[in-house]
């Protein structure tokens, strides 16, 4: 049997091994398992959180690596790299490359939060692209209140993400999706204030706020 230690160390390219547990090439950092590993970009680790999400691993809790990821996130967003980050969000999320949707309307809350006015507003202009669904609307929106609190550019993005859809677009996703996390569109409604010349979507507001269908359209007459 061959030496071990006189196994470690060989000069062909290819053929020599490094233990995990120590450096292969300049660069590298220590993980979690004790091991190194090479180091990606900051829009990388964010493209892996948009992806995978943080749930619980095998060497850290689901809250450590949100924390880590939410860390991440905030960095890209307060640098000079804000636009990509929310490009990354909405082409992720639009391209349906993540089982879940979470990620990227966390990610998009922590965007329309961080950096400067014209940046905010461009992560929320994406809104209506990553949240597809009230669901995911009312999602976004208990996120964004954790960084947040409602001024006008953000009450201004959900007031268009109801009055940029048809009015039969905008029935249906109050009808089918009606309470979710906590929020209802009467909640939403009451702090985004969303108006519209269409006497239809003026029916179907009174519908929300006061529960009278006389005027909304036929779709919430008929449920």
């Amino acid at each position: 049997m061959t030496n071990l230690n006189l196994k470690a160390f060989m000069t062909r390219k290819g053929r020599a091994s490094t233990p995990q547990s120590l450096k292969a090439a300049e660069g590298q950092k220590r993980n979690r398992a004790g091991g190194f590993t090479f180091v990606i970009s900051d829009l990388d680790r964010v493209k892996r959180f948009l992806i995978l999400g943080s749930d619980a691993g095998f060497y850290a809790s689901g809250t450590e690596l949100t924390k880590e990821n939410a860390k991440v996130v905030i960095r890209v967003a307060q640098s000079g790299q804000h636009r990509e980050l929310v490009d990354l969000i909405a082409e992720t999320s639009v391209a349906g490359r993540a089982p879940k949707q979470d990620p990227a309307l966390f990610a998009l809350a922590i965007a329309s939060s961080w950096g400067e006015d014209e940046d905010r507003a461009y992560a929320l202009a994406q809104l209506p692209k990553v949240a597809r669904t009230a669901t995911a609307l009312f999602g976004f929106l208990t996120y964004v209140q954790g960084f947040r609190g409602w001024g006008r550019a953000l009450a201004r993005a959900v007031a268009t993400w109801y009055t940029e859809k048809s009015v039969e677009q905008a029935a249906y996703q109050a009808v089918k999706y009606r309470q979710r996390d906590g929020w209802t569109h009467r909640d939403v409604f009451r702090k985004a204030h969303p108006r519209s010349v269409d006497p239809a979507f003026k029916g179907l507001g009174e519908w929300i706020l006061r529960g009278d269908a006389g005027k909304a359209p036929g779709l919430v007459r008929g449920f």
